[in-house]
């Protein structure tokens, strides 16, 4: 045990836990003695705890997770608020809303323990490690000789644990009764849902599930969607100042359409949701979304979720809402030529409509539209801004190091003079479980659509065109400010080529 040396309390709030080596340890060492290993590094146990001086502690926390450990003194509050989630109070751990049973695989595994319990728990398991985790995707993978879990982690797919094959079963039918399925239907797709309590009811997450056939059994995959949307703000989406003013400015008009453009999983959606919680925040205001599924849970907000079974579609539930009188209206993605219709009809009659399309640039959305047979004159008399989105790996600020780039990454970059710039690349420490990575961040470009780009549009410009105006206004391309971002060390060069075309 090697003795720690910290000047200041440790705030677990702040500091990413590894469920994987704080679950390690039985739940009655962690709140008896309020100890709780968060991360390994270079091989060494880090445990927050009240007394890092408490030897007995600490000898138990090695015995049970066989490595040296690193006592770091936590600030009293977030390490409580840090063993909530992880273990519960103690006698009703977190577990899904259907409530099973408390504890760990390795809780249950007595004399007379039945199959069945094992499920139980072990569906505990994965679902609160992936909470703890904050993984947006949990992927259940059935293999010739063992059964893969992987969390979907800052857009990255690490692997969690892998199973014996014969625990796929009970685990897939555990999930497929909290998610309303057939348990009975192995041989077709399904899709179901349930609510997850996670750190004693303190946390809840809705949860998607869909099964999948496959040649070594059903592949299960489920997609985490948080409930709480205290910290779903502008301002922690990563838009620079004046990228930010220009957002703002936009989502303050009566009427028209804002789009956010960028291919799945670039958070669009979550920066409408942002923009929504502002503008309630502000003033009262009939506000409607339609949605599929429904992400976030917003208080005061009426919240409509597309059928799959197509009673509600998009087109559908729009006609509807429209007579509900809402001031604003949010439609979680523009499919085709009726709902972009009706979206636009809506923009044109007073109302502020938000939505989301899959396109490479924010230019390109214009490009999209008119595709889907909305005329010119209607796009330029609606849009009001377009802004395209994607999401890099947020570095840990605790252990970036400084490089240099080198001339390769340059010329992917596609600005050979950015050789020999000083960059960052992240290392791993405590504070981020040894991964390096905090979260994720996004990347921004906006094209705000004043009466000079709306007088282009009608006049049948193409994205050439239009990119084109944007550069002689100076507008800051995805490329500019993904630049701008790595050189500051909040993200690294990896992510940034892989997340945006140069243009």
């Amino acid at each position: 045990m090697e003795t720690s040396k910290q000047s200041e309390a440790l705030d677990l709030d702040r500091v990413r836990i590894d469920p994987s080596c704080a679950m390690k340890i039985p739940a009655t060492l962690a709140l008896r003695r309020q100890v709780l290993p968060f991360a390994v590094v270079d091989g060494h146990a880090y445990v927050a705890c009240l007394n890092p001086d408490d030897r007995n502690a600490m000898q138990a926390v090695e015995r049970a997770l066989q490595l040296p450990v690193r006592p770091q003194l936590a600030e009293p509050d977030s390490l409580r608020r840090a063993l909530e989630r992880m273990f519960g109070d103690g006698t009703s751990a977190a577990g899904p809303a259907a409530g099973p049973r408390p504890g760990r695989p390795a809780d249950r595994r007595r004399s007379g323990e039945t199959e069945s319990e094992d499920a139980v728990a072990l569906c505990d398991d994965v679902l609160r490690s992936a909470v703890m985790r904050q993984a947006s995707d949990i992927h259940i993978d059935p293999m010739k000789e063992a059964v893969r879990i992987r969390f979907r982690t800052d857009g990255v797919l690490d692997e969690y644990r892998q199973l014996p094959v014969a625990a796929q079963s009970g685990l897939v039918s555990r999930l497929k009764v909290l998610a309303g399925m057939d348990i009975a239907e192995k041989r077709a797709p399904q899709d179901g849902r349930f609510t997850y309590q996670a750190g004693g009811g303190s946390q809840m997450v809705d949860i998607r599930a869909a099964t999948l056939p496959t040649k070594y059994g059903e592949r299960m995959t489920l997609r985490l969607l948080a409930l709480q949307t205290d910290s779903l703000t502008l301002e922690r989406l990563g838009m620079a100042p004046e990228d930010l003013a220009c957002f703002t400015e936009a989502i303050q008009k009566p009427h028209g359409l804002i789009l956010l453009s960028g291919p799945t999983g670039s958070g669009k959606s979550t920066s409408l949701y942002a923009a929504v919680r502002r503008l309630i925040g502000q003033r009262d205001l009939n506000v409607v979304t339609i949605e599929d599924p429904i992400e976030y849970d917003i208080s005061g907000v009426a919240q409509v979720e597309v059928d799959s079974a197509d009673k509600v579609s998009f087109a559908k539930a729009l006609r509807s809402v429209l007579r509900h009188d809402p001031d604003v209206v949010m439609i979680g993605e523009i499919r085709d030529g009726e709902t972009a219709d009706i979206a636009i009809k809506a923009a044109l009659t007073g109302h502020l409509v938000f939505s989301t399309l899959h396109t490479n640039s924010a230019a390109s959305a214009v490009t999209r539209l008119i595709d889907m047979g909305v005329a010119r004159y209607l796009v330029a008399a609606t849009l009001r801004l377009v802004v395209a989105q994607r999401l890099v790996r947020l570095s840990c600020e605790h252990c970036r190091q400084e490089i240099e780039l080198t001339s390769q990454w340059a010329q992917l970059l596609g600005d050979p003079s950015l050789a020999g710039r000083t960059v960052y690349q992240p290392s791993g420490c405590m504070y981020c479980a040894n991964r390096g990575f905090v979260g994720r961040l996004g990347l921004f470009e906006m094209m705000p659509v004043d009466a000079s780009l709306s007088r282009l549009i009608a006049e049948g410009a193409g994205e050439v065109e239009i990119m084109g105006e944007m550069q002689r206004r100076g507008a800051t391309r995805l490329i500019d400010d993904a630049l701008r971002k790595l050189i500051a060390g909040d993200t690294v060069t990896e992510d940034v080529v892989r997340a945006v075309t140069v243009w």
